[in-house]
């Protein structure tokens, strides 16, 4: 009587009409409002709870009650946007570069770009990249990787098994980038806001079968050939303090033999438990330091914690985070422009819940996500790059392409790897 809406996509303004003033009627004389054969889709269910609806009709109450109580929970409604960098592209786009930046965004797939450019009013800094590709994830023995397999394949070329760091699937030690390039005289740094022997990082230094053998990653990370990083972990500082030098953010000015900035116990604070700009502001602090040496750099540098978010299946963390992380794109494409010959790539080591948008609005800045899992998914992650030789990481390629795109881009021979 109302509309021939079938609950996919939305009602047509005449028809939402319609249905506001009858519901708006009933309230009206404090009665409760419910539609007799409407359509029965998770869709409609909140369309339905939107408008006002106090009894929703369906074949199916213990999906639609699992899916409307948590309904408040999957949305997320931003209050205050981010600055959207528009980088200059004032680069030769052929010339070898100097300067390699990989910002890795842990658990950040295609869905949790979409949902932070939603939530943002539409954009991003990393959404103003031209030159994008698409990664495959897979570890040597399962199709969904962990990251610990998938961070090595970016640093080693080579796919291992699920749990292990910076080996083979037959336990062989695979050279890293970070030891290749310090060959080179390159200065090597990691920025993350997880612990330094979380397994993205230590997948830049470390070489072992287990990712949570946190005393072999530290005795690991003590003759590895990274010169400074800024991470969580602190109450590792006995196991370190006589190979690096522990120094606060406010004293890092310059790199004096090995440095280690920590930026938390343990993790670094989520922001939802009040971060705030840390990451962001410390990887603009690291760059400006690097960006004083006489060296190359090659910087690591990973927002973490997306994938736990993702893991809690918490759409607001995820959002949050994912543009936290965006701030420090910025920062990298920033420091990219200053120099016009540093080359920045952003990917993720694999996706984290199969996270979905069901609905939102550009214009008020609010998100519905919904899950497939609690654990990391097979799909394809984006691939951004900027600067020299940005072009040739366009396409679909495997994850351990990524090592070997770095490596040509600074031609750098391949019988090096």
């Amino acid at each position: 009587n109302y509309s021939v809406w079938n609950g996919l996509g939305r009602m047509t303004e005449g028809d939402l009409t319609k249905v506001n003033t009858a519901i708006e009627k009933a309230h009206a004389v404090n009665k409760p409002f419910r539609f007799w054969g409407a359509p029965d889709t998770k869709t409609a269910w909140s369309r339905f709870a939107a408008v006002g609806v106090d009894f929703i009709n369906t074949d199916y109450p213990s999906q639609a009650s699992q899916y409307l109580t948590t309904l408040n929970d999957r949305t997320f409604k931003l209050k205050n946007p981010i600055a959207v960098y528009n980088p200059k592209y004032e680069f030769d786009t052929e010339s070898t570069p100097k300067n390699v930046i990989l910002l890795i965004g842990d658990g950040n797939g295609l869905s949790e770009i979409s949902a932070a450019q939603i939530a943002n009013g539409g954009a991003l800094t990393v959404t103003q990249l031209k030159d994008l590709g698409l990664v495959k994830t897979a570890s040597f023995d399962d199709l969904v990787t962990d990251s610990a397999a998938g961070a090595t394949a970016m640093s080693t070329g080579q796919k291992t098994n699920n749990r292990a760091i910076g080996i083979d699937f037959q336990g062989k030690k695979l050279k890293n980038l970070a030891e290749i390039l310090a060959e080179h005289d390159f200065i090597n740094g990691i920025l993350t806001t997880d612990n330094i022997t979380g397994a993205t990082p230590a997948a830049f230094y470390a070489h072992n079968p287990e990712r949570d053998d946190s005393d072999g990653i530290l005795n690991d990370l003590n003759t590895s050939n990274i010169d400074f990083f800024m991470a969580g972990g602190k109450h590792y500082s006995d196991k370190i303090e006589k190979i690096f030098k522990i120094q606060k953010m406010t004293d890092f000015n310059q790199i004096l033999g090995k440095t280690a900035v920590f930026l938390g116990d343990e993790k670094v604070e989520s922001i939802e438990n009040g971060r705030w700009d840390l990451f962001p502001q410390s990887v603009k602090k690291a760059l400006d330091v690097v960006n004083n040496q006489q060296k190359p750099f090659f910087l690591m540098i990973e927002g973490a914690q997306i994938d736990s978010n993702g893991h809690a299946n918490n759409v607001s963390g995820i959002i949050k985070e994912m543009l936290d992380f965006d701030q420090a794109i910025t920062e990298a494409l920033k420091s990219a422009d200053s120099t016009k010959n540093t080359l920045v790539i952003i990917t993720a080591d694999h996706e984290t819940s199969g996270f979905g948008i069901l609905q939102g609005s550009l214009e008020k800045h609010q998100v519905e996500g919904s899950f497939l899992t609690n654990d990391h998914t097979a799909t394809m992650v984006p691939l951004f790059a900027y600067g020299p030789q940005a072009q040739n990481f366009q396409g679909v390629y495997e994850n351990t392409a990524i090592f070997e795109k770095i490596l040509e881009a600074l031609k750098i021979e391949s019988d090096e790897k």
